[in-house]
């Protein structure tokens, strides 16, 4: 017995000389190493499966944007199968004719660009040679033909990566037709996919729907805003690249339409592209006056069309962004640096609502029908009256019958609890 009290004060002893705040940064610690293993975990998943999670994410993002329309036939009354059916047909046929229309315009102006080009290259030519560098014709010729060579030199690897293009393209299809799929299913039994995913958890349920529906709000409302600022962005720079004059004014709006996805990014590096073409075609003060319009164009958007569409539902600060997008480019590269952001703001709204305490009036707990009930109380026998004491008075006329336990009955479990203020909104899709 002395031995085990003197093990015992000797734990208390050690215990003491540990400062407390050591012990609770212990604590955290430990947490977020194991955090840190489970997120490094579920990125090399990820990572591993990226032909499979890569259009399950794009077919969420689908879904947001395609989810009012499938929506609004079903308040029609057409039923889930045939709104699903038309909204697909309706994106592939947009989709389609969009890309055809791309692909007929190239090929109808690659021509004269290529012709643009070979005038604006003699033209720079000219400038290097009687221009201030004053450079020789032999050093420009020896210039091209290190390139040439560089060019040769590589031929093999060019060729392995048209095989590599190859194999990518068949990825891309077998990638494409199982995002239809996923697509499709969302579009449909969105809500009872839902249910069935939260339908384990529990005492966790309320919580979870309640975060998964502040989510989807948010995602949608993202990508809303996102595609308005993307259609405003191609149609502003599509039309001064039309009034310049310039060729494959329909490829180049659609590549600005996409970047525009990648917030800061994206728009830079799609203007860029532009510029050079602008450049390449048209020449110097044709390519500054769009690069003008680029920063311009710009700076509206980021200042009123992002707060006015987008910031309402995505307050993130810009250093936010910047993080994000750096932390998914290096994780997943494009893939990644464009769905960082969405990603931060789905988080960004969710979390509250998942810390969250219930509503006053509804409990966050399993549901009522899986609760066991509780036996009601038996009521107490009356005491035996004491010998010598006056017998009672009888009840008076009309006076209610008193309570065998002197006391009132508690109210049911359903009278107490009630129902909740706002009874939950339908499983969102």
């Amino acid at each position: 017995m002395n031995e085990e009290r003197r093990d015992d004060d000797a734990r208390a002893t050690g215990a003491r000389q540990v400062p407390p705040s050591l012990v609770t940064a212990a604590g955290y610690g430990w947490r977020l190493l194991v955090l840190a293993a489970v997120v490094y975990g579920l990125v090399w998943i990820c990572t591993r499966l990226t032909i499979v999670v890569l259009p399950i994410i794009v077919a969420l993002l689908l879904c947001a944007l395609l989810h009012p329309v499938t929506a609004w036939l079903s308040r029609r009354g057409l039923p889930p199968l045939a709104a699903t059916w038309i909204t697909l047909l309706l994106s592939l046929v947009v989709l389609g004719g969009v890309g055809t229309y791309i692909v007929i315009e190239a090929n109808a102006q690659f021509p004269r660009l290529a012709t643009e080009v070979q005038q604006t290259g003699r033209e720079v030519q000219s400038w290097l040679v009687n221009g201030p560098l004053h450079l020789k014709t032999s050093q420009l010729q020896r210039y091209v033909d290190e390139g040439v060579k560089y060019l040769e030199a590589r031929r093999g690897k060019l060729a392995s990566t048209a095989v590599e293009a190859g194999r990518m393209t068949v990825e891309f299809l077998v990638a494409f037709i199982f995002m239809l799929f996923v697509l499709f299913f969302l579009l449909k039994d969105g809500r009872q996919i839902w249910d069935w995913l939260i339908g384990g958890l529990g005492s966790y349920r309320t919580r979870v729907d309640r975060a998964g529906r502040a989510a989807w709000r948010t995602l949608s409302q993202y990508v809303h805003g996102t595609v308005t600022v993307a259609a405003i962005h191609a149609v502003v720079l599509a039309i001064v690249l039309t009034v310049l004059g310039v060729p494959l004014v329909a490829p180049l709006a659609m590549i600005i339409f996409l970047g525009s996805f990648i917030p800061i990014i994206g728009i830079l590096v799609s203007g860029t592209l532009a510029v050079a073409v602008t450049f390449s075609a048209k020449g110097l003060w044709a390519a500054l006056i769009f690069l003008g319009i680029l920063l311009v164009e710009q700076q509206i958007e980021g200042h009123l069309l992002q707060p006015l569409v987008v910031g309402r539902w995505v307050r993130l600060h810009p250093l936010a962004i910047i993080v994000s997008l750096t932390v998914g480019g290096v994780l997943a590269g494009i893939p990644g640096a464009a769905l960082a952001v969405p990603l931060a703001a789905v988080i960004y709204r969710a979390w509250p609502a998942l810390r969250a305490s219930p509503e006053p009036g509804t409990a966050d707990t399993a549901p009522a029908d899986s609760a066991p009930a509780r036996p009601a109380a038996e009521p107490t026998p009356a005491a035996p009256p004491r010998v010598g004491a006056a017998p009672a008075d009888p009840p008076r006329a009309g006076a209610a019958p008193a309570d065998p336990a002197g006391a009132d009955p508690a109210p049911s479990d359903a009278a107490s609890e009630g129902r909740s203020r706002d009874d939950p909104p339908e499983r969102g899709g």
